[in-house]
């Protein structure tokens, strides 16, 4: 076969694919972390992630992606345009094809009950851990609770 036979074919076949996918007008959420269930497919407007591969904003009819969530804040706009909040630890964003999204994070806490001075404290101490650490599993432990802990302040700041 040619090459312009080859791309044909091929952009025929993604046409159909395209075509009969599931996509959704409404995208339903699913947030959880092990201390709460923050949306159980809820339908909402837009969410935006942090992820290691960088923050990523999330609609309706969204290309299926899998991420791994970085330390940082997920935002969730509601359909009526309210906006909340969330810090999470790490965790994973699933997007599905018919538009359902799984947020399923380590830990999360809505912004608004997070004390900036008890987040500065933790990132101190573990700052301090960081710098007494021996051995490379003490550091290696130390220097994610020291992301994690820079995160959160500045989620709360």
């Amino acid at each position: 076969m040619s090459f312009v036979k080859n791309a044909r074919f091929l952009a025929a076949r993604g046409a159909r694919l395209a075509q009969s996918r599931a996509y959704s007008d409404e995208m339903k959420l699913t947030f959880a972390a092990a201390n709460k269930t923050f949306y159980d497919a809820t339908v909402v407007r837009q969410i935006d992630v942090p992820s290691f591969s960088g923050a990523f904003g999330i609609l309706a009819k969204h290309v299926p992606t899998l991420a791994v969530l970085k330390p940082g804040v997920v935002q969730v706009v509601e359909n009526d345009g309210k906006t909340t909040k969330y810090f999470v630890s790490s965790g994973s964003v699933t997007v599905n094809e018919d538009s359902s999204v799984q947020v399923l994070a380590e830990e999360a806490h809505n912004i608004a009950d997070i004390d900036v001075s008890e987040a500065r404290q933790l990132l101190s101490k573990y700052q301090s851990q960081l710098s007494s650490a021996s051995d490379d599993k003490a550091k290696a432990e130390a220097a994610i609770a020291v992301e994690v802990a820079e995160a959160l302040v500045k989620a709360a700041e």
